[in-house]
């Protein structure tokens, strides 16, 4: 037994591995914090965003006919109203569907990867205004 008012190295040593442990917890709270808030460790999922051949008003048009996406994002066209449609990407064959589609409902995706702006239009219905632009950030 330690005289009075000596300390006890056992409880001194609880104390201090308390301390350091509490410490280590707060620094590593606040290094996971700060990783989070600058995205460190995480990836933002992709998006899929529709677009409608055909409005739903009837009108011979991409609904929307512009749009603004991410790298590795997804556009799923699809064919609402009044076909045939189809979408062709100018200067990008790659990106391209060139088979009309006949059937409301269907529909086909296409992944833009490159940043950049792409323009498209519906061969069938270019000269009613069936054109689009699609920009990826």
């Amino acid at each position: 037994m330690a005289p009075l008012g000596a300390a006890n190295p056992y409880t001194l040593h609880q104390s201090l591995n308390y301390a350091m442990s509490r410490l280590l917890g707060i620094c590593l709270a606040a290094v996971l914090s700060l990783a989070g808030l600058l995205g460190w460790g995480s990836t933002a999922a992709a998006a899929t965003v529709e677009v409608k051949m055909g409005t739903d008003s009837g009108l011979l048009a991409f609904e929307p006919s512009t749009l603004t996406i991410n790298s590795g994002d997804t556009v799923d066209f699809v064919n609402h109203k009044l076909g045939p449609h189809n979408v062709v990407v100018e200067g990008h064959s790659e990106l391209s569907h060139t088979d009309l589609a006949f059937t409301p409902g269907e529909s086909w995706t296409q992944t833009f990867s490159e940043p950049g702006t792409y323009s498209y239009y519906c061969e069938p219905h270019r000269g009613a205004g069936m054109v689009g632009t699609i920009t990826v950030e």
